[in-house]
Parts: C-alpha cells; structure tokens; sequence
C-alpha cells in the first residue's frame, strides 16, 4: 500500500506565501510523476503543476510566475511554494503521485487533502 501525507495548508493574507510539502511512503518500487491539484467549492478539482522524476514541470497558467514545484527524490517528496497567493487560490489542495508499487503494480495515488485560505 501507498500513502501520500500533505501538510503546509493555513490561512494566509493576499500577497503572502505558502509552502506545502508532500511525503509518499510505503511499499514504492520507483515514482514517475509527482503534483498537485486543487479544488475550488462548487468546482472541478483542477490541475496546479506537476514534476516529472526528472525534474521536468508543468504548471496552469493561472499561477505561473507565482508557484513553483520542487521534488526530493531520496525522500520521496514532493513541494509547492506558493507566493502573492490571491483569493482566487482559496482551495483543497491534493498531492497526486504516479507510482509503481514493490509488486510491479502502477497506479495513480491522492493524498488526502489540505486546505489552502487566502483572505485579509
């Protein structure tokens, strides 16, 4: 089995900064991609950025230039420093791994959630 464990989520004032982090652990042969997403009340959840084992990124064009994606291959972890953090941010974030397990299994798997409230 495999966990993703999330942590880093608060309140915080517009123009501040963030920064989640996210540890898979269990029984892990190997870790392809690695990222997050969020989830909006009332929205779809919705793609932040991802990072491939390569270091490799992605990112939604609605945070480019504020957010950036970060990973720790020997500790299997996964960061995203957030900064002028707007309103709009308000959300669940989830940290999402791509993950073939020590019985050659491959799968995707979600953390559990943490909440990110940006609000004066």
């Amino acid at each position: 089995q495999v966990q993703l464990g999330e942590s880093g989520g608060g309140l915080v004032q517009p123009g501040g900064s963030l920064r989640l982090s996210c540890a898979a652990s269990g029984s892990i042969f190997r870790v392809y991609a690695m990222g997050w997403y969020r989830q909006a009340p009332g929205k779809e959840r919705e793609l932040v950025a991802t990072i491939t084992s390569g270091g490799s990124t992605n990112y939604a064009e609605s945070v480019k230039g504020r957010f950036t994606i970060s990973r720790d291959n020997a500790k299997i972890t996964v960061y995203l420093q957030m900064s002028s953090l707007k309103p709009e941010d308000t959300a669940v974030y989830y940290c999402n791994a791509d993950v073939v397990t020590m019985t050659q299994f491959r799968n995707e798997y979600w953390g559990q959630g943490t909440q990110v409230t940006v609000s004066s």
